[in-house]
Formats: structure tokens, C-alpha cells, sequence
């Protein structure tokens, strides 16, 4: 099977989290503890993944300048498009549950299509890591693909919970989300495929702008949202998440 569809079925991979969050909204009310257990444990993973396996890696292939540049430029654009979605209404786009009314109102609102937008903002930069993770040709990051899964199930479970209370239909829910499910899986063929045999410098850049969107991100949504449900265990949880993804991490290595 070619590399950039490897890619591809990668990037779906981890896209379809947020079809697996909409499916536990639509069909079964979890606990909001035991969601925000999941963000917290995601967040542990994520942070991981960025100091060792996006930053490591692109400091090798471009040094300092290329990956400091991307990063803080990957931080700036996340936050400079964050504060844009979050006011047409997607701020709660990644609520645990810990607050349904107020994620509720928003998408009764009508921010259906910014919390999709908010979704790909998301998503994009985390499946293009995918796509370039496999260019080395030592397969994967499973740690990457692990931390993505992870970030997206609660973002597609709390958006389908307000969009449900609104009234939209199980097409119209599942039907945004597969869409970006697919999106996932296509941004990431197409990194993989636009950076073939690209010089090291920028491939250090991309990974280095991936890493300070997902940094940026794990800081402005996920850890104050689990925080705010599992309150002091989510430190904990964090920590236990991350452990994990660093013995993947190395025993992959």
C-alpha cells in the first residue's frame, strides 16, 4: 500500500474520534467525570507527543531557528483563529460535559458551523503530523495517532449533545463530523504527499507549527475543561497519560 494512503487511513483514524464522541452523545449520557478523565488522560498524552515526538523531531531535522519560528507561528495562527471561532460560538467546542446548558446554548444558538470549523481548526495541523510522521519511513507515530484519538472524543461528544438538544437530526450530526473525519484523513495524505522529499528545514517548520497549535490548544481548551470537572485528579490523570505515551514512546523507539 502506497505511504500517503497509509497516511490517509492514519489521518481517518484519528478523525473518526469524533464520530465515536458523537455516537456516546447520541446513544448513551456518560458520566462527566469519566469524560473529563478522558481529557485529562488526552492532555498527558498530547503533551507528550509534542515534546517527543513533534519538537525532538524537528529540532533534528531543522535545529533551533526552523523549529522555534514554526512553533511560536503554529501557537500564534491556533490562538488568532481560536478567539475568531470562539466568538461566532464554539468556544465550548471541546466541553467535558461539565457545563451541558451553557455548551447546549451554544449550539442551539446556531454555531453548528463554527464548532465544525473549530473542529478542523483543530484537527488540520494534528492530521498533517500524521501524514509526516510516516516519511521517515519507520512507520506511524502510534503515540500521535493515540494523543489525536484521544483529543477528538470529547470534542464530537459535547458538539452532538448541544446539536441533539437543538433539534438537528442524526444526519445532520453525523453527517458534519464524517465530513471532517474525512478531511482528517485527507489533510493528512496531502501533507505527506506536499512534503515528500521536501527540504529537512521545512518539514522541521510543519512539525514545529503542528506542535505550537496542539500546545496552544491543550492550553486554552482541554486542561481547563478537565480541570474543571475532575478537579484534583485531573493533575494526576494528566500525569498518567503522559507516563504512558512516553514508555510508547520509547519502547516504539
Amino acid at each position: 500500500m502506497p505511504i500517503y494512503v497509509q497516511a490517509g487511513l492514519w489521518g481517518l483514524v484519528g478523525g473518526s474520534a469524533l464520530l465515536v464522541g458523537a455516537a456516546i452523545a447520541y446513544f448513551v449520557t456518560l458520566p462527566p467525570r469519566l469524560v473529563a478523565s478522558v481529557m485529562a488522560a488526552g492532555s498527558g498524552v498530547l503533551i507528550s507527543a509534542v515534546a517527543f515526538d513533534l519538537m525532538d523531531e524537528a529540532y533534528k531535522k531543522g535545529g533551533f531557528d526552523s523549529t522555534s519560528l514554526g512553533f511560536l507561528a503554529g501557537a500564534a495562527v491556533y490562538t488568532a483563529a481560536n478567539v475568531y471561532i470562539s466568538r461566532q460560538g464554539a468556544h465550548h467546542r471541546k466541553r467535558s460535559g461539565s457545563s451541558p446548558d451553557k455548551s447546549q446554548q451554544h449550539a442551539s444558538e446556531g454555531s453548528g458551523l463554527a464548532i465544525a470549523v473549530g473542529a478542523l481548526l483543530d484537527g488540520i495541523p494534528e492530521s498533517v503530523v500524521i501524514g509526516v510522521s510516516l516519511l521517515g519511513g519507520a512507520g506511524v507515530s502510534t503515540v500521535t495517532v493515540a494523543a489525536v484519538f484521544l483529543s477528538n472524543v470529547p470534542e464530537g461528544l459535547s458538539s452532538a449533545a448541544g446539536m441533539r438538544k437543538a433539534g438537528r437530526s442524526a444526519a445532520y450530526i453525523f453527517g458534519i463530523w464524517g465530513t471532517i473525519a474525512v478531511m482528517s484523513g485527507v489533510a493528512a495524505l496531502i501533507g505527506n504527499i506536499a512534503l515528500a522529499g521536501a527540504n529537512p528545514e521545512i518539514i522541521a517548520a510543519t512539525t514545529a507549527v503542528a506542535a505550537g497549535a496542539i500546545l496552544a490548544m491543550l492550553a486554552d481548551t482541554m486542561i481547563p475543561e478537565a480541570f474543571e470537572t475532575a478537579h484534583e485528579y485531573a493533575g494526576l490523570i494528566t500525569v498518567i497519560g503522559f507516563l504512558g505515551a512516553f514508555v510508547l514512546s520509547k519502547l516504539g523507539g
